[in-house]
């Protein structure tokens, strides 16, 4: 038995040593889209170009949504115009609608990532549509992507709760991923749990069910750390068979539907957390800490990343004075 299917019980021994975990950063755009200063294009571009040779298996560039909408945003198609692009890396985008679509391909994208939300009361209050207006929308955007020979993902917000509506049934997030891969033919899922109410043992009963239901899927788990339990369920994810996870460099970001709110598990946490259990990220913990101390400097802030605060667990002091 899992150690998250009840109190008490020990971490499964579940073989570690070399398993793969890809780790896909998305500070680029769900971390700057919730800052008000303008990180001016070519900074995002060196940026990006830093993330790209830290071995990281996606990164989120931008979003294609209205520029008026997100205007620290605006500069999406300069910015996949001006990266170097790394062999075997993803450069995915935000894509809202059909609009956002057409500017994606223009733009060269290698992946859409399509937004809609489990909860009704949540994609009425991000989107202003209901769900059935919403996947209509994402349909044509998806017919469009393949077209294109464009890999699509779908991001399911709030598949772990809502700040609205409490409790978000299972069978209603398994419903929705039916639809998206069944009906439409995604070839990706995410999982968001997109103001921070998952915690360790409902994150195993629903990453189990939906490996289980769709092997063949690229599932993704994206976990914010609002109240905590990051970390923690991410390993739980992991302990029942994912193996990619969304992550913020410097772990920036939020939710206007959750006061307080931090952004996405901070990368450089996610990465040291599992090189030190014997994972195989892929990933160069220290360029990727390069990228996250420029951030602060373009941000203009610190940064909520306690690696970048204190250092990696073998990151030593000089000895006292005899």
């Amino acid at each position: 038995m899992s150690a998250w299917t009840g109190a008490g019980r020990r971490i499964a021994g579940r073989r570690i040593a070399g398993r793969r975990i890809h780790i896909q950063e998305v500070g680029l755009r769900d971390g700057l889209q919730a800052e008000c200063r303008f990180v001016p294009t070519a900074d995002k571009i060196a940026l990006a170009d830093l993330l790209s040779g830290a071995g990281l298996a996606k990164l989120e560039v931008s979003s294609f949504v209205s520029p008026k909408a997100v205007p620290v945003l605006a500069d999406a198609a300069d910015v996949f115009a001006g990266i170097a692009r790394a062999p075997g890396v993803v450069y995915s985008a935000l894509v809202p609608n059909v609009r956002g679509a057409e500017r994606a391909v223009a733009a060269g994208v290698g992946e859409m990532n399509l937004v809609m939300s489990a909860s009704e009361s949540h994609n009425l209050s991000n989107l202003r549509m209901t769900r059935a207006q919403s996947f209509a929308g994402l349909a044509d955007v998806a017919a469009l992507a393949r077209r294109h020979g464009i890999a699509v993902n779908v991001s399911l917000s709030c598949s772990f709760g809502c700040p609205m509506e409490g409790d978000v049934p299972q069978q209603d997030v398994m419903d929705w991923c039916a639809r998206f891969v069944d009906e439409l033919g995604v070839q990706g899922i995410t999982l968001c749990d997109t103001t921070g109410m998952a915690y360790p043992t409902q994150v195993h009963a629903l990453t189990e069910a939906v490996r289980a239901r769709w092997p063949g899927i690229e599932l993704t788990l994206h976990f914010h750390n609002t109240r905590g339990m990051g970390l923690a369920n991410v390993l739980a994810a992991i302990d029942a068979g994912a193996d990619r996870f969304d992550a913020s460099l410097g772990g920036i970001g939020g939710c206007p539907y959750a006061p307080g709110a931090t952004g996405n598990v901070c990368t450089e946490e996610v990465v040291h957390a599992l090189q030190l259990m014997g994972y195989d990220t892929g990933v160069d913990l220290a360029r990727l800490l390069q990228a996250a101390v420029r951030l602060q400097d373009l941000v203009g802030h610190d940064v909520p990343s306690q690696i970048v605060k204190a250092g990696r667990r073998l990151d030593l002091h000089p000895r006292p004075a005899a």
